[in-house]
């Protein structure tokens, strides 16, 4: 689902990644962790195709990145839901709108998906709050919605970059339910986090595997975690 095959990249004349291997299969669940700057980011965005390695290749969905032009990168990006710590909203624009504006930018008819965007709004648990606009919300709220808003368009790869980092364990715990339950339809996650007491918990919800982005290289993280 996601391959990196000794990928290099550098940012501001250093290496953030070096020579990195990385294997994903299709609909495991993966988080990654590490110290602050060790290039967890970097690392989405290169499976996002947002960003190109300096040296390597990046296969996604059985796909190298570098040989993608940029509609084809657009439409291997409709396959993978995002979810960023800081959310992107448009403020002007409800909570609905701003989780349905996937759908518009891929064309869909919105009147033809209202259900679909209905349901999505209730599974995490916002259709008392759907009017509302962005600033409105409390952190909590703000994750779950970018949540529906990244799986709107039914993706096979959620890329997570923190999205409990800046709320209360009772919302972290949820946020990381609803991951829990799209891996256990089949959907491939990887969940970048600090937060090990979250990882410790994913143990009852969801089996996954703990990768450590150290010195530009992945290790599997122990019983430690």
């Amino acid at each position: 689902m996601i391959r990196f095959d000794k990928v290099t990249h550098s940012y501001g004349g250093g290496n953030i990644l070096e020579d990195l291997d990385l294997e994903l299969a299709p609909g495991s669940f993966h988080f990654l962790t590490g110290p602050s700057g060790a290039g967890k980011t970097t690392l989405l965005r290169l499976a996002s195709g947002e960003l190109q390695p300096t040296r390597g290749a990046v296969r996604v969905l059985g796909r190298e990145l570098a040989t993608l032009d940029r509609d084809a990168i657009a439409r291997m990006r409709r396959r993978i839901g995002i979810i960023h710590q800081d959310c992107r909203f448009l403020d002007h624009l409800t909570i609905r709108e701003n989780i349905a504006l996937p759908l518009d930018i891929a064309g869909e008819d919105l009147d033809e998906r209202a259900s679909h965007v209905d349901e999505l709004i209730a599974w995490v648990g916002l259709a008392h709050r759907q009017d509302a606009r962005p600033p409105e919300l409390s952190g909590g709220e703000r994750q779950r919605a970018a949540l529906a808003r990244a799986v709107i368009l039914a993706p096979e790869i959620v890329l997570a970059d923190e999205p409990t980092g800046n709320i209360d364990w009772e919302m972290s715990l949820k946020i990381l339910r609803l991951l829990a339950q799209l891996n256990r339809g089949g959907v491939t996650v990887l969940f970048a986090t600090h937060d090990l007491a979250l990882i410790r918990a994913a143990k009852n919800e969801v089996q996954a595997r703990t990768l450590r982005l150290k010195g530009g290289q992945i290790q599997i993280a122990g019983a430690e975690l």
